[in-house]
């Protein structure tokens, strides 16, 4: 389950780009609120606190200013790739007892039967859960299954309450044949490759000697 994490955060006054890097050379981030009908909100956040805490994607944010508490989701995370520094977040808000749509890793557990491999063909689903239970992964298990034997989303378990909002045929894990290769024929062409190579490079270096003898 997602855990509530309480961030302290200020009303934001300067805007501009100019105004974002200044914020972020004293540690905080530009971020805005919305949702529900409000007025966006703009806001800054303390720089480490927030990096660590939407490392869960779906983290639920309590957001204190002054005497007011806001509960927000981060819909959108501005990174920077290169300073491995957030630039800027998206935050939506919620409430007690609304049920919201998030983005859930799936985790694959167990192992196929031998002779077979597994694919993961979603690395995320769609799971409407509530605001205040959103789950932190769902699993599928492998365990013992032949090629051919897919998973789907009948087979998604989630890790609290929610619902997976895919078409219950939808294929998440497929399972296949393990298909070898013969590298037999390959391996030996390349061997006599080098075995050419290695002749040509010994003729040479006879021809070099001789030449080397007749000039004396």
């Amino acid at each position: 389950m997602s855990d509530r994490i309480k961030l302290q955060v200020e009303t934001r006054d300067d805007f501009g780009k100019g105004a974002s890097r200044r914020a972020r050379r004293e540690g905080k981030i530009p971020a805005v609120i919305y949702g529900h009908g409000t007025e966006p909100k703009h806001i800054l956040m303390p720089g480490q606190e927030t990096f660590l805490a939407v490392r869960n994607p779906n983290a639920l944010l309590t957001l204190v200013n002054g005497g007011e508490e806001t509960m927000a989701l981060p819909k959108d995370v501005q990174r920077d790739p290169l300073k491995d520094t957030i630039d800027h977040i998206d935050l939506l808000i919620v409430r007690k007892g609304e049920k919201v749509t998030v983005d859930v890793y799936v985790e694959v557990e167990g192992e196929v039967a031998p002779g077979a491999i597994h694919n993961l063909e979603e690395v995320t689903v769609p799971v409407e859960a509530d605001a205040l239970k959103l789950p932190e992964r769902v699993t599928v298990s492998v365990e013992g299954r032949e090629p051919g034997q897919h998973l789907h989303t009948t087979d998604v378990v989630v890790d609290g309450e929610g619902e997976v909002l895919l078409e219950e045929d939808h294929v998440i894990v497929t399972v296949n044949e393990v298909v070898e290769q013969d590298l037999g024929e390959e391996t030996e062409d390349a061997a006599e490759g080098e075995e050419a190579a290695e002749g040509k490079a010994a003729e040479g270096e006879e021809s070099g000697e001789s030449a080397e003898s007749d000039s004396e």
